[in-house]
């Protein structure tokens, strides 16, 4: 039997087995007490068990959170049967089952992921068609939206420039996710090498300019998480335009 399937069937059965009722409790041994006095032997025993049971209790939560039942009388009898090495399936089917159950709640984890992903994106995008109807608004072709908080008198940045900025990043509701005001140092970066959003929207601006900036997720991290950032996340930047510095090349 191949071991990955072993300590599915094997791993699930024992949490199980141990939770199985009192009357089962009774009937069994007493149970072992691992202590700082055990041997090396009974604590890797231990941790062998435990591990499984860990690794159990996690597959049952998952099954549980996708409304997968699992028949725990089945999977008490799938242990004690591999334990005693008196097995009602072959191993080739109990491979073939293993990942059959595997790919059941992986499908079931990816429809839920897919239903998620597509709420985000309804509600970022009513967020938007709300925001776009504010006096002060722009929306570009692109879906970018801005509102110019400063005019500055300086010149505006190719995609190819290196700017310097401060900014503030938030989510929809507000969440602060990055700041540089609160490192109280400015950033300085190609402006073809971040995301789409910020490419575009700060050749709309000049030195000395203050902009907000509502990027659509497609404009920037898309369906990624970056860390505080959830997938398919809109996102809300004030940005200060602090100085371009032209590509030499240009």
């Amino acid at each position: 039997m191949k071991k990955a399937s072993l300590a599915i069937v094997v791993g699930t059965a024992l949490l199980l087995s141990a939770c199985g009722g009192e009357q089962k409790k009774e009937e069994s041994a007493p149970q072992v007490v691992v202590t700082v006095e055990s041997s090396d032997s009974q604590k890797q025993a231990y941790a062998l068990g435990a591990s499984m049971g860990l690794f159990a209790k996690q597959r049952l939560e998952m099954h549980s959170q996708m409304n997968i039942g699992l028949d725990e009388a089945s999977l008490n009898a799938g242990f004690e049967d591999a334990m005693s090495g008196a097995l009602q399936l072959t191993e080739d089917e109990i491979q073939s089952l293993a990942q059959a159950s595997d790919g059941e709640l992986r499908a079931a984890q990816q429809e839920q992921a897919a239903a998620k992903s597509a709420e985000v994106i309804a509600e970022g995008q009513a967020f938007l068609d709300e925001n776009a109807k504010r006096e002060g608004v722009v929306t570009t072709d692109s879906g970018l939206q801005y509102e110019v908080i400063t005019e500055g008198e300086g010149a505006s940045p190719a995609a190819t420039d290196t700017v310097k900025v401060h900014y503030i990043g938030t989510l929809r509701d507000g969440t602060e996710f990055d700041s540089s005001y609160k490192r109280n140092e400015p950033l300085s970066f190609p402006l073809n090498g971040v995301i789409a959003g910020w490419t575009e929207g700060l050749q709309l601006m000049k030195e000395g300019s203050k902009h907000r900036l509502f990027i659509p997720s497609q404009l920037g991290y898309g369906s990624s998480p970056a860390g505080q950032i959830p997938p398919n996340s809109v996102l809300i930047f004030e940005v200060e335009l602090i100085e371009v510095n032209p590509d030499e090349a240009n």
